[in-house]
């Protein structure tokens, strides 16, 4: 059976180490370095657990970043619920600084619009297939 996006998407949090022991969602902020690319920075933002509607949602930041002008900018940030009984993830935000791009998934609990959950959970796969392929990995 064909598995869907967002169990696609939790198989790729996996691989690149952001779910650890298939289940565990470690808390701190941890950081990727590949030579050559900017750093790929995790972190859990716990005060946006639940916020879909669905309780059990674990929320992560995902983000590049750069610098300019002496300001750190996201190059992108994505905020992800991770689901870990049902082994799905979905994206909640998509955020870019230059230029300035902000996208909510969920207005609010249990509320959503469909064309951008479309969009952002198809980016979010295609960005973790990105990052697995240039070899990042976030380690405890």
């Amino acid at each position: 059976m064909r598995k869907t996006i967002y169990e696609t998407n939790y198989d790729r949090l996996i691989k690149l180490g952001v779910i650890t022991n298939e289940r565990a969602v470690p808390n701190q902020c941890r950081r990727s370095q590949v030579a050559g690319l900017m750093d790929w920075v995790v972190e859990r933002l716990p005060h946006l657990d639940g916020v879909s509607g669905n309780d059990e949602g674990i929320a992560v930041s995902l983000a590049h970043y750069f610098e300019q002008n002496g300001d750190l900018c996201k190059d992108p940030e994505m905020v992800v619920l991770i689901y870990p009984s049902q082994r799905m993830a979905e994206a909640f935000t998509f955020e870019m600084s230059i230029p300035p791009i902000y996208q909510q998934v969920f207005p609010e609990p249990g509320k959503f619009h469909p064309q951008q959950r479309k969009e952002l959970n198809s980016f979010l796969r295609q960005w973790l297939n990105n990052l697995i392929a240039q070899q990042h990995f976030v380690s405890e």
